[in-house]
This record gives structure tokens, sequence and C-alpha cells, in this order.
């Protein structure tokens, strides 16, 4: 009981330690360049460089209908084929299992 308890809390600690380590995540907030830096060298946009950028991105989009969001959904490294392949590959190993359990010590007698 004790021993069990003791190497519970040494998991949470280890597991926590790069979460209380870690810093705030602020990095989806810069930009790409710019011009001044903040924190320690980082660059940065101003309000009206993100909304310019914005607003571009918004007419890049309206004048390219055809372009789409750009995720391949039909491609092996899309949505459609990542779930193909995990379907196939979870299935596969659903199927074995299903497969080994008919047989063995406690399987029904006449049942497999």
């Amino acid at each position: 009981m004790n021993r069990s308890i003791v190497l519970g809390t040494l998991l949470v600690g280890v597991f926590s330690l790069p979460l209380m380590l870690a810093g705030p995540a602020f990095a989806q907030y810069m930009g790409s360049g710019g011009e001044g830096a903040q924190d320690g060298g980082h660059p940065s946009m101003s309000l009206e460089a993100q909304l310019e950028l914005a607003k571009r991105k918004v007419d890049y989009a309206a004048d390219n209908p055809g372009a789409g969001s750009g995720t391949p959904y039909m491609d092996a490294g899309g949505v459609l084929g990542a779930s193909a392949i995990a379907a196939a590959i979870f299935g596969g190993i659903a199927g074995a299992f299903f497969l080994r359990g008919r047989t063995g010590k406690y399987a029904k007698p006449g049942t497999g």
C-alpha cells in the first residue's frame, strides 16, 4: 500500500514537472517578423499589421474559390485517408483478438 502511494506520487511529480516549468504559450500571437522586438528579441506584429494580413487572406480566399482550405481529404495524409488507415490497423488488431478469443482454455467446447 505504502509503496504504491510513493510510486504514484513520484509518477505525478515526474509528469507534472514539465508543465510547471513551461512558460506561457505566446507563439500563436507572434507574427512572422516585423519591426521591434519584445520578450527577449521575439518579433511581434502590431494590431494593424495583423488586421491587414487577415484582410489579405480573406481577399485571397474570395479571389480563388477553387483553392479550398488546402486539406487533402482523399490523400493518405488527409482526413479520410488517415481515418481509413487507422480503421484498417485497429480493425485488424480487433479481428485478431476476436479470432484468438474464440479458441483457448476458456472457450466453450464446440464453438471454435
